[in-house]
């Protein structure tokens, strides 16, 4: 087996201190880079089908960056004045510096988790008169939800914006060794841009349960898998099998 080629369905680094060009040096292999995936903004007419008054909300949740845009996005076009009294809840001390962006970080009232939502579910609860706003995407992980309910938070998700598959028609006659898969998405796009792809010796690799149990479910072949005990990387799962694959 010789593994010459890998396409990895993320955007590129910024720069080539990542651990794809190592592994690319290690092996000499052609890596590249192409997002499977891309995100889009609700417009403002489907906004306004939701049926929601931002303005009778006191708190917004927010789990990304993505998020905070397109609150501030669809504010704007929608002719919301977002109030100096808004609370801010991030989930990690890098979302909210973020909202820098848009507001005067020392005079609102911001709260950050450390990183995970169960960690900014301690502050929600003790600002548990609050109502909230929870700008989310279209595929809004459910324990955001589930915990938010289980704790009796009044709350409202708003999805502000979704992932779209991306045209991929130009690889159509291009040929990798290697196809990396980090989210289920990145699945459904592969078989939507290509509903007659056949995998024949082509490896698949995917990160998580939920792409793994995307990919079993369209039918392909899995190569390669991570996390895995001792392996807690894509880069070091693929590293082992080329290593195992080499003899």
């Amino acid at each position: 087996m010789n593994i010459k080629s890998i396409l990895v369905s993320q955007p590129k680094p910024k720069s080539n201190k990542n651990p794809f060009h190592d592994l690319a040096k290690k092996y000499s292999l052609k890596v590249d880079f192409r997002p499977f995936i891309h995100v889009e903004g609700v417009d403002p007419k489907d906004f306004r089908q939701q049926r929601i008054d931002m303005s009778s909300y006191s708190a917004v949740i927010f789990t990304s960056r993505m998020a905070i845009d397109h609150y501030f996005r669809i504010a704007k076009q929608t002719r919301f004045t977002v109030p100096d009294h808004m609370k801010y809840f991030c989930v990690s001390e890098a979302v909210a510096y973020y909202l820098q962006n848009y507001v005067v970080y020392r005079k609102r009232k911001i709260f950050h988790g450390k990183q995970s939502f169960k960690d900014l579910m301690e502050l929600i609860i003790k600002h548990n008169t609050e109502r909230y706003l929870v700008p989310c995407s279209d595929i809004q992980r459910k324990n955001i939800p589930d915990q938010l309910e289980e704790n009796q938070i009044k709350f409202k998700n708003t999805t502000l914006y979704k992932t779209v598959c991306s045209d991929l028609s130009d690889l159509e006659e291009v040929k990798y060794d290697i196809l990396v898969f980090y989210s289920p998405s990145g699945i459904q796009s592969l078989m939507k841009n290509f509903p007659d792809f056949e995998q024949n010796g082509t490896k698949i690799a995917v990160f998580g349960q939920t792409t793994v149990k995307a990919a079993e479910n369209a039918g392909l072949r899995i190569d390669i898998k991570a996390p895995m005990q001792g392996v807690p990387s894509m880069t070091m799962a693929i590293d082992k099998y080329l290593k195992a694959a080499q003899g």
